[in-house]
């Protein structure tokens, strides 16, 4: 214990005496300088930041990034080319398309158990029609006939309007004999 005790009276006697300040700014530079001057040695070099990888990597990020959005904005679709061929085209297809909706959502409000294989095969008979629409307007865009197309596609929306108002038609004509059936109906 005795070392002990040598270590504890050698603290309380320089207790306050320790020198507790910052060094001046540069003393490293400065003390590397003499130490290079008496002894040869190579100086410690600051670490110089570099910009140049950081601002690489984002540059590249950004080119892939606007790369990127023309490829994927850089093809008009069906319809744009449509449009570009043919204006009337786009304006005569929101006519007839807002018109076929609202025939569409009329047939879906009137179905019933009597009347749901009738909708559900004019359903099917819309959707072929709209895909043999697409398939004009395809050949339209690869440059057919684009007279002969258009007429095409008009008719193709006036069968479906025909259709439409025959199966409304139909429905209604069900409704009112299954209303007749029921009110001959006695208990």
């Amino acid at each position: 214990m005795n070392k002990k005790d040598n270590i504890d009276e050698l603290f309380e006697r320089l207790q306050g005496g320790f020198d507790l300040e910052n060094p001046a700014d540069g003393h490293q530079e400065r003390f590397l300088d003499k130490l290079n001057s008496s002894t040869g040695v190579v100086t410690l070099q600051k670490k110089k930041t570099s910009w140049w990888k950081p601002l690489s990597i984002a540059a590249s990020i950004a080119l892939v990034c606007v790369l990127g959005l023309q490829v994927y904005n850089g093809q008009p679709n069906i319809k744009e080319r449509v449009v570009e061929i043919s204006p009337e085209v786009s304006k005569t297809e929101f006519y007839f398309a807002s018109l076929i909706e609202e025939q569409v959502e009329l047939l879906k409000d009137e179905k019933s158990p009597e009347t749901a294989k009738l909708v559900d095969d004019t359903l099917s008979q819309l959707n072929n029609l709209e895909e043999d629409y697409k398939v004009l307007e395809q050949e339209l865009v690869d440059g057919g006939d684009s007279k002969l197309i258009m007429n095409a596609m008009i008719t193709n929306f006036q069968t479906r309007i025909d259709l439409l108002k025959e199966v409304l038609t139909t429905v209604e004509t069900i409704k009112n004999l299954k209303n007749q059936d029921d009110a001959n109906f006695t208990i």
